[in-house]
């Protein structure tokens, strides 16, 4: 049994439909695991195991009749906080919403479901996931498995945390800022960040929130690539108001063997550097792929100026969140917006501004974003995947002095602001593009790096065939010390 708990959704609904392993069985497994294990990590925080446990017999007894709910039946599974789940709170790490309990599940969870999952519990968050960490007053900090005194990522840490240290079966997850993608890439797990759209948020939002936001999207978390398949198959679709007139149909991966893909790779950029060690791991997997003769390029790029990449990037970013501040903060930060330089670029300065943002100054970017969407297409005429570093270095020590804006990490032995490395959230995700974030490797002193692999608009099958090809031919997920 030692090594069932870090085998992927896949494996483990295989072995339940095969009769090996019994879906309360499993779940007590990962139960006994979470009781202790998360003591360390603080990544799952909250539960609801009478109702899990209730599910997970009438999966026994569903498969006694030879019945099979999902191509996920009976796997244990758990969400990230701010999807609304019946029965435990959602509260986005924020205090006054710690007693939130809401009355529907997210239709992303009823999704997850009806694939057969059983569901036990949900994981941390920053406030207002509004971090590359995760920690808030309500449910405290989470820690990386592979270094305790480290950021597991954010906003869905408590998610990837779980994963890796083998406490769960799949994961859901959220990204308007690499939300999915930063925390795979610190936890050494994989991640896609669905084409935005595809997969209906209803239900992961602040309370009394429908409409979708610009840019944000939620999608699968795993410990397999495969995974990120099935959880895709099974999240994405519109709600039933969109389902009604349109049907998504995602294209094919339109290649099996590695040495057919046409790879661009960026390892860097003026805009927000890479650490040395992270662009090391993506240059070998470049390397793997070049002896396995793909087309590989380190220079192709999508015709974009990536330093007004970033501006619009930010403008839109702070726009989509804007909604969430009160009448006295958008009250302050008009006042503050006004008395800015011009010529202040500081990150500080450009979220101000953002925040209070006029509708024409957002149709303007909106327009320049649509420009950038087409010459990404041209791109993709050409190219099939653009690798890329997810974030600009490995996970990063703890820090939760001041505001985000406020801190720093290292990057090649210099302190830089740690917002800089939002440019590799936004370059690709405010154009929409589909990414999967896949296991890259390890840096000298042990810390996982992960490869953003970002397609073409709808190519998410692409993404993830990709990483599943990496998987079986070069590197999978590895559990970390100390969690057998």
């Amino acid at each position: 049994m030692q090594d069932i708990p870090f085998r992927s959704a896949k494996q483990l609904a295989s072995l339940i439909r095969r009769r090996k392993l019994g879906c309360l069985e499993l779940l007590d497994l990962y139960l006994a695991r979470m009781a202790r294990h998360n003591p360390r990590l603080n990544a799952i925080v909250v539960t609801d195991v009478e109702a899990a446990r209730k599910r997970a017999r009438a999966a026994d007894a569903a498969l006694r009749k030879g019945q099979v709910w999902g191509p996920l039946h009976g796997v244990p599974i758990t969400v990230k906080e701010s999807y609304d789940v019946v029965g435990m709170p959602t509260t986005w790490g924020i205090s006054k919403l710690k007693d939130n309990y809401p009355s529907r599940n997210a239709l992303a969870v009823d999704r997850l479901l009806a694939a057969g999952v059983v569901l036990f519990g949900k994981t941390n968050v920053p406030p207002h996931l509004a971090d590359w960490q995760s920690f808030n007053a309500i449910y405290g900090t989470t820690n990386n498995p592979w270094d305790v005194t480290r950021s597991p990522g954010g906003s869905s840490g408590g998610s990837a945390a779980a994963l890796a240290a083998g406490l769960t079966g799949l994961e859901a997850g959220s990204d308007i800022g690499a939300s999915i993608r930063n925390p795979a890439h610190y936890c050494g797990v994989y991640g896609h960040k669905p084409t935005w759209g595809i997969v209906s948020p209803r239900g992961q939002a602040l309370p009394g929130r429908v409409a979708e936001g610009d840019i944000t999207v939620v999608g699968p978390m795993a410990r397999s690539a495969d995974d990120l398949a099935l959880g895709l198959a099974a999240m994405a679709g519109g709600d039933e108001i969109d389902g009604a007139g349109w049907q998504l149909r995602l294209p094919a991966p339109r290649h099996r063997a590695l040495r057919d893909w046409r790879v661009a790779v960026m390892l860097d950029d003026p805009v927000a550097r890479v650490d040395g060690e992270v662009q090391d791991r993506l240059q070998a997997l470049a390397d793997f792929l070049g002896r396995r003769r793909a087309k590989v390029s380190d220079r192709a790029r999508p015709a974009v100026d990536t330093a007004e990449a970033n501006r619009v990037y930010i403008q839109l970013l702070r726009a989509a969140t804007s909604g969430r501040q009160t009448d006295a903060e958008f009250e302050a930060n008009r006042k503050i917006a006004a008395v800015l330089a011009p010529g202040d670029e500081r990150y500080y300065a450009r979220m101000t501004r953002a925040n209070v943002l006029p509708h024409r100054d957002w149709l303007a970017a909106n327009e320049t974003r649509h420009q950038m969407r087409l010459r990404w297409a041209e791109f993709f005429n050409e190219w099939d995947v653009l690798l890329c570093p997810p974030a600009a270095s490995a996970a990063f020590p703890h820090d939760q002095a001041g505001e985000r804006h406020e801190r720093s990490i290292t990057v090649n032995g210099r302190r830089v602001p740690t917002t800089d490395q939002l440019f590799w959230a936004g370059f690709s995700g405010m154009v929409y593009l589909p990414s999967t974030v896949a296991p890259a490797g390890f840096t000298p002193g042990g810390l996982p790096v992960g490869a953003q692999i970002v397609g073409p608009q709808y190519g998410d099958r692409g993404c993830i065939a990709l990483a599943q090809q990496l998987e079986n031919e070069l590197q999978g997920f590895v559990p970390p010390p100390g969690f057998d």
